[in-house]
């Protein structure tokens, strides 16, 4: 092989057995995983959708969480599976770029709209009787479009950034799907030094984000504990928590995928950790959501029983 990335063709994924039998268990796993989130993500969509009385800033906002959560999991796992089922590790060059973009995309993005609930939910508990004008329909649809759009250029950014590194090593990735960190390993070693400046944008960017979902939580928090009634706090935190603990879930799995110490990596704790933080989220974030929300368990039963 050539020392450039035009020459490679295609990529070997790694997989995650090497028997007939638990490959097909794999495929059986992840099978049950896939139409599980699904299911889980299209119902929240559907139901939001026709349900007019969710037609607020907060569901809209929970829409198009569930689209990026349907997206990421349909960008890594089917072609897991194919490989499983069909006893191969490869996936063409174009087919990688491709993975790779959809899913830096989509969790960009998705990143970026939980930033924009804090907000959501910091207005609603804050400054509720200003609620209706800091977010109506327009400033909600803006905003969603600049975290679809942010998202869109951040993978533009670190697709072309990454796929434009010479590849001096072998073509196989150390994961079950293309993920940046993976595919920087097989850059010659003062190529890697190019995308250096990238990542320090995009940590700048996620820290800010962060910084943001915090302060914002800080200030719902002591707003919360002010409120006299019982009932009223119960409310207020029924309506964060959920929001509050995909949030978790998502930056614990991704920070720790990205920034584990070197000491501790390996092959099966990098391929458990990719599936906590790729996988994990989408399935279980509308379980997150329906659990503690009555209003949208209620509008779930409705449209399962045909009443609107």
């Amino acid at each position: 092989m050539s020392n450039s990335s035009s020459s490679i063709s295609q990529f070997l994924l790694l997989p995650f057995a090497d028997t007939r039998e638990l490959q097909l268990l794999h495929f059986c796993l992840f099978l049950g995983i896939y139409l599980a989130a699904l299911l889980g993500n299209g119902l929240i969509i559907i139901t939001i959708a026709c349900d007019h009385r969710l037609h607020t800033p907060m569901y809209f906002f929970l829409l198009n969480l569930s689209l990026t959560d349907l997206g990421c999991i349909s960008t890594t796992v089917p072609k897991s599976m194919a490989n499983s089922l069909w006893d191969t590790r490869a996936i063409s060059y174009r087919g990688c770029v491709a993975q790779l973009f959809f899913f830096f995309f989509l969790l960009s993005t998705e990143f970026c709209l939980l930033t924009v609930m804090a907000y959501d939910r910091y207005v609603a508990v804050c400054h509720p009787l200003h609620y209706g004008t800091l977010l109506g329909s327009r400033a909600c649809v803006h905003m969603a479009a600049a975290a679809w759009a942010s998202g869109f250029l951040h993978a533009v950014l670190h697709t072309a950034s990454t796929f434009s590194l010479p590849l001096c090593h072998v073509n196989a990735v150390d994961q079950f799907f293309c993920e940046i960190p993976q595919i920087l390993k097989l850059s010659c070693s003062d190529a890697y030094l190019r995308e250096i400046s990238v990542i320090v944008l995009s940590i700048c960017l996620c820290f800010g984000c962060f910084v943001f979902i915090v302060v914002s939580y800080v200030q719902i928090f002591r707003a919360v504990l002010m409120i006299p009634s019982q009932q009223g706090r119960h409310k207020a935190f029924s309506t964060c928590l959920p929001h509050l603990a995909v949030v978790s879930l998502f930056l614990s799995t991704g920070v720790f995928a990205h920034l584990k110490p070197p000491s501790i990596s390996s092959l099966f704790l990098d391929l458990v950790v990719a599936f906590l933080y790729s996988v994990v989220p989408p399935t279980v974030n509308p379980l997150i959501y329906s659990m503690r929300n009555q209003e949208l368990k209620d509008a779930m039963w409705k449209l399962r029983t045909g009443y609107f």
